[in-house]
């Protein structure tokens, strides 16, 4: 394998970038909601890009498309929960359709992925 190959993957480029405008677009939560949807959040959105890491770094590409198809469950719970947060005006209009269309991409890129493999 070579070190650190994943970098070069878009759908990992996507994915990092979305979990990182993830954790800035929720340093301004409700301070109440830091071991709720903050971490909730966080959390299914940084999935995402580590287990694309996890499976590239698997020996088979059943193992890889395993944790391929575990990103796209977190890719499903990150947007859910993003539409939960704006129903709680945690994000602007803005910031939610900024966010819905990075995860948006990340989901039509990761799919194509998913399939190839």
């Amino acid at each position: 394998m070579e070190e650190l190959g994943y970098k070069k993957l878009l759908i990992w480029q996507k994915a990092d970038e979305m979990a990182y405008q993830i954790y800035l677009g929720t340093k301004d939560f409700p301070k109440e909601e830091i071991y709720g949807i903050t971490s909730q959040l966080r959390r299914a959105a940084l999935s995402v890009p580590t287990n694309i890491v996890e499976g590239y770094s698997r020996e088979s590409q059943k193992d890889f498309k395993h944790f391929l198809n575990i990103s796209l469950a977190s890719l499903a719970e990150t947007e859910y929960l993003i539409d939960f947060s704006r129903r709680l005006n945690c994000f602007s209009n803005d910031s939610h359709h900024r966010l819905q269309d990075l995860r948006q991409e990340v989901g039509k890129l990761l799919w194509k992925f998913y399939q190839s493999k």
